[in-house]
């Protein structure tokens, strides 16, 4: 069995990533509780429900919907899907990403006002999270009531606009994240793709008649979490990072 510790040349299957979220139990401005609004721009994400309820809030193209959670439930949504998670008591989830590697080098953009998105260094300070403790719980929850404000603009102009509401917060979506863009395409290729490719190469050998790949299997395990209870987008985080 090889025990897969921080740094390690492996990756989970198909190059996913996987954390523990417990959603914040914090009550939002607009009486909800909950994470803050935010999306993906190269990654897909899964939810698998562990334990408690709540819903999960989405907004893209197609317009917006709600989508009850529960133990149990799962749901998975493409890169473009703004989403908020919203807790209906002690929601607990299997977060599941896609491109492992990705999300955990800032494969998201919050949705704070237009103001806060001008420029990357402006988003930035933004969303930044200050202090120890409780202190970084306030700032955290002053930073999704911020985004939340940008997310009941966006759904308003929806309303009205069609999904070309959405362009220019997708624009400056891409204008924040273009920097990392070399970081993300190595970290995909050496992760996501190679294991894709390590697949088509596997195939191409049993089409053959032969199977050098089974001749090296063996178990992977992930021992404890790398981190405990980070302050993330839409809770604490138990995070299992894994650098392919």
């Amino acid at each position: 069995m090889c025990e897969v510790e921080p740094g390690a040349a492996v990756a989970l299957p198909g190059g996913i990533g996987i954390s523990r979220l417990s959603v914040y139990d914090v009550e939002a401005p607009d009486g909800l509780v909950g994470g803050t609004p935010h999306v993906h721009l190269a990654c897909s994400e899964g939810y698998y429900v562990i334990a408690g309820s709540g819903a999960v809030q989405t907004l893209s193209p197609k317009g917006f919907t709600e989508t009850p959670l529960h133990a149990g439930t799962v749901v998975w949504f493409d890169p473009g899907t703004i989403h908020r998670l919203v807790n209906g008591g002690g929601l607990e989830i299997l977060t599941l990403m896609s491109n492992s590697g990705l999300p955990e080098a800032g494969d998201a953009v919050m949705t704070m006002p237009s103001e806060q998105l001008i420029d990357r260094e402006t988003y930035l300070k933004a969303t930044a999270i200050a202090g120890e403790g409780e202190a970084r719980t306030r700032s955290a929850m002053a930073r999704r009531d911020l985004a939340l404000q940008g997310f009941a603009v966006l759904r308003k102009s929806y309303e009205a606009e069609g999904p070309s509401a959405l362009d220019d917060f997708y624009a400056a979506a891409v204008r924040i994240v273009q920097p990392q863009l070399a970081d993300w395409r190595q970290r995909w290729e050496q992760g996501a793709r190679r294991l894709a490719d390590e697949t088509g190469a596997a195939l191409d050998a049993l089409e053959a008649g032969t199977a050098p790949h089974l001749r090296t299997a063996e178990l992977h395990r992930l021992p404890a979490p790398t981190e405990l209870g980070r302050h993330g987008m839409c809770g604490h985080l138990d995070i299992y990072e894994i650098n392919p």
